[in-house]
């Protein structure tokens, strides 16, 4: 069952990548780096709504990444989601916590004795 939804995916993915690279020029829609045959495996099919069964025949939802580029894009969203999750908790209140020390504080006092 595993091997057999892996297999699916494989396919579904091959068929929009090809679709993609049809409609879009071999160009990294974020760093603008050109891509020829030879290093063509290193451009990927971003869905801009993440939602990878969402694959329109006019490409909509598709832009091309370079590998580096639709890394970063994710670890973006999965910091936003970290984000949005760490808000919710104590009344709403960030999760992040304030700094409080003061390195410089006396920096002024310890100049004059120097």
């Amino acid at each position: 069952m595993i091997a057999e939804t892996l297999r699916n995916r494989q396919t579904r993915e091959q068929g929009y990548r090809e679709q993609a690279l049809k409609i879009y020029p071999w160009i990294c829609g974020r760093c603008t780096r050109e891509f020829t045959r030879e290093n063509l495996q290193q451009l990927t099919v971003h869905h801009r709504d993440h939602n990878h069964d969402n694959n329109p025949k006019d490409g909509s939802n598709w832009e091309l990444l370079c590998l580096y580029c639709h890394d970063n894009e994710h670890s973006r969203e999965l910091e936003a989601d970290a984000a949005r999750q760490a808000g919710h908790g104590a009344g709403g209140k960030s999760g992040t916590a304030r700094a409080t020390a003061q390195p410089f504080a006396n920096l002024k006092d310890l100049l004059k004795r120097g």
